[in-house]
């Protein structure tokens, strides 16, 4: 790239957006003082890492973004970063399974539930988080022993609030049954208070409580007490034998350790909380070297902690890094900042400290190159590339399917896979406006709706079409209208491909399950392209297109539901279309709508109390309820 002008840009802070050719975009990074950062890509050659070198090959323009304060530059990288996924940048690719348990001490009757780190802000941001556990099993296990040992509802709140005698739990001594009988308040929230110790990892502290009240209950010859507080005191002793003490005092910490394997740089993180090793994750990126340590450090310290907005408490108030590089100081200066608004506390990234820090440090470097040495397989995504001849690996791939009612109610279901995962959060469902049970021309108004939101997501490295040639060539003239080119090489935009079901021996379409020899067809191949029958990459490719056709059919079924159930709404006095669309779109089904009190229907923008009452006696006619 030739060196841009440095007098025309700013002293500021700021972030900077290195662009190709064609005006994609192939790296974000920020800076305090934007024109003495950009300098330096145009220093020696032999100072810049072998990414950055191979990043400046194929840049054509920069572009900046002045902000107010380099705090305000890190938040809008991590956001452009996140949004884009550039392909010069440290991505973290898989941060959207961890599991958190969710308190909302704003309900009279809180309940504990598990949430993903993607359910954040929002309506979220009033509860108590704790975590994170990247085990779905043992956050699900702790749960079992929460319900089972401390009488806390279960219920979800349209069943409390309508519930008229109390469940099973409630018979079998594992709920209070707050939901119909008059249970007192501070009792709940004194059982709410002991799980709140649970969570946070002070499970030793809450066992010599509970001793303590086992003894003063059995003195009292309250026996049947006694005995229900020696089964939790059990149950809490086996939770700790199966945590490592780690730390002497009660602290809450992560730990970051970072080390070189030949593929490339393995990153583990290790969760601490009162002193005891809960959980820990590993991550892995091919292709780095030691020189892009730093890069790496605060690239994955800011993409991940920065998505817990709304989940401050989850944050613990020191991070230990194996080290912060000179060059980064004031970065992680400004990231302390950010995390501590977001933890509404002082949030400390510093290297270890301690013999304890450093063997924990080392602990998480350990587990990351073991996970990646027991990972060491050929990668989805390389198996692909291969297969496609591709310039660039298939990481991530978009797949669409059409689905309609003799011609009405057309919907395209869109699903996204990314690294072999399902990326539900950017799945997207299409309302079509087309004239008959035309899969062709439904499929190329989806590309033209694609094409037009293109800034909008991450554009894919594969986009899979469910059907042959004929759904394929319809989706690929839209996009080459747009100046979107399809191909392999290293000039175009994407890979376009089309799976079709395999044929029988009268060359029928077999669409009897089980059948591992679906066709894959390119634009410009009259034959298809050839996988092995059962092959990894092929039968990828099959769950990602039964995700997309299992996707759309749910959806187009919900919708025929709510076109058909919208006439009953109808019906009642006051309530058109708007209001009927109004209250599928909060409640998603009549079901839901019977299960939902008077005052949660009045609650429905538009609706009211009075056409609350006439909803709610039309769906007890329709329900029996």
């Amino acid at each position: 790239m030739q060196k841009p002008d440095l007098s025309l840009l700013p002293p500021e802070p700021g972030v900077y957006i290195y662009k190709d050719h064609a005006g994609r975009i192939l790296y974000v990074g920020k800076a305090a003082r934007l024109r003495q950062r950009i300098s330096s890509y145009f220093h020696k050659a032999s100072s810049l890492t072998r990414k950055t070198r191979l990043m400046l090959d194929h840049a054509k323009s920069v572009e900046i973004l002045r902000t107010g304060t380099e705090k305000e530059a890190l938040l809008l990288e991590a956001s452009l970063i996140k949004k884009h996924r550039p392909r010069f940048n440290i991505v973290l690719r898989d941060d959207k399974e961890y599991l958190l348990f969710r308190i909302d001490a704003q309900k009279p009757y809180p309940r504990v539930e598990i949430v993903r780190r993607s359910k954040q802000g929002g309506r979220f941001g009033r509860a108590r988080y704790f975590g994170p556990f990247s085990s779905s099993l043992a956050a699900r296990e702790t749960w079992r022993l929460i319900h089972r040992h401390f009488p806390l509802r279960r219920c979800r709140d349209t069943a409390f609030a309508n519930r008229t005698r109390p469940c099973l739990y409630h018979d079998i001594g594992q709920c209070l049954a707050p939901c119909v009988l008059p249970v007192d308040r501070e009792k709940y929230r004194a059982v709410l208070g002991d799980v709140e110790l649970l969570l946070s990892g002070k499970t030793r502290l809450l066992t010599r409580r509970l001793r303590e009240e086992m003894r003063a209950a059995a003195r009292s010859q309250r026996f049947e007490d006694a005995a229900g507080l020696r089964d939790q005191i059990r149950a809490l002793e086996k939770t700790l034998e199966r945590q490592s003490v780690v730390l002497e005092e009660s602290k809450d910490l992560d730990l970051v350790g970072l080390t070189q394997l030949a593929e490339g740089l393995a990153l583990g993180v290790v969760f601490v909380r009162g002193g005891l090793l809960i959980d820990g994750r590993n991550f892995f990126w091919s292709g780095l070297a030691v020189e892009d340590s730093p890069e790496l450090l605060g690239g994955f310290i800011t993409q991940y902690y920065l998505r817990r907005r709304g989940l401050g408490e989850s944050l613990p108030p020191r991070i230990v890094v194996p080290w912060i590089p000179a060059e980064t100081e004031d970065a992680f200066r400004a990231l302390e900042s950010a995390l501590a608004e977001i933890r509404g506390g002082p949030v400390q990234i510093a290297p270890p400290k301690g013999r304890d820090e450093d063997n924990l440090t080392l602990m998480a470097a350990s587990n990351a190159r073991e996970a990646a040495a027991t990972a060491a397989r050929p990668l989805m995504a390389g198996l692909l590339q291969k297969r496609f001849r591709s310039f660039r690996p298939v990481r991530r791939i978009e797949a669409v399917d059409i689905s309609h009612t003799a011609g009405a109610l057309v919907r395209a279901g869109m699903v996204v896979f990314e690294d072999e995962r399902p990326v539900k959060e950017d799945y997207r469902i299409y309302n079509l406006s087309v004239d008959g049970a035309d899969d062709y021309a439904a499929l190329a108004a989806w590309a033209e709706r694609r094409a037009d939101r293109k800034e909008d997501s991450p554009w894919p490295d594969l986009i899979l079409v469910d059907g042959g040639r004929g759904q394929l060539s319809s989706v690929g003239r839209v996009f080459s209208s747009r100046m979107l080119k399809a191909g392999p090489g290293p000039d175009a935009d994407f890979l376009l491909a089309a799976i079709a079901k395999s044929r029988d021996e009268e060359g029928r379409t077999d669409r009897r399950a089980g059948k591992d020899n679906d066709r894959i067809f390119l634009p410009e191949r009259s034959n298809s392209l050839a996988f092995p029958p059962g092959s990894p990459e092929l039968l990828y490719l099959q769950r990602i297109r039964d995700a997309a056709h299992d996707f759309v059919i749910g959806r187009h079924r919900r919708a025929r539901e709510a076109a058909t159930l919208a006439g009953e709404l109808t019906k009642t006095p006051g309530i058109g279309p708007k209001l009927a669309r109004a209250l599928f779109d909060r409640f998603g089904s009549l079901a839901e709508m019977a299960k939902a009190g008077t005052g949660e229907l009045a609650e429905t923008p538009g609706m009211g109390r009075a056409r609350a009452e006439a909803v709610r006696a039309r769906l007890s006619a329709l329900f029996g309820k």
